[in-house]
């Protein structure tokens, strides 16, 4: 399930940047980061695939429900997306589109 919530999240970025693109939001980079996620989660289902269900909707791990964690995998990447906004901003160099 994480994988669909982050597959989905980058398509959504990705469409906004394409057709409603601020270039002061760098929506770019942000669909940047999250594609990588997506290729990051799939290589994963990829590699650790055992048989049975290849999306799965319940883990193993601390936190069970498969769609809250891909919503808590997407926070770091948001904030590191904002983080990025600030320093881009506070450098005071023109945003070119």
């Amino acid at each position: 399930m994480w994988l669909i919530t982050s597959l989905v999240a980058a398509i959504v970025v990705t469409l906004l940047w394409k057709f409603w693109s601020q270039a002061s939001l760098k929506l770019d980079i942000l669909a940047l980061m999250l594609w990588g996620l997506t290729v990051m989660i799939l290589v994963d289902h990829i590699m650790g695939y055992e048989g049975g269900a290849f999306l799965e909707a319940e883990t193993d791990g601390l936190i069970s429900s498969g769609a809250l964690l891909g919503v808590l995998m997407l926070v770091p990447v948001i904030i590191i997306w904002v983080i990025y906004l600030f320093l881009a901003k506070g450098k005071g160099n023109p945003v070119k589109e």
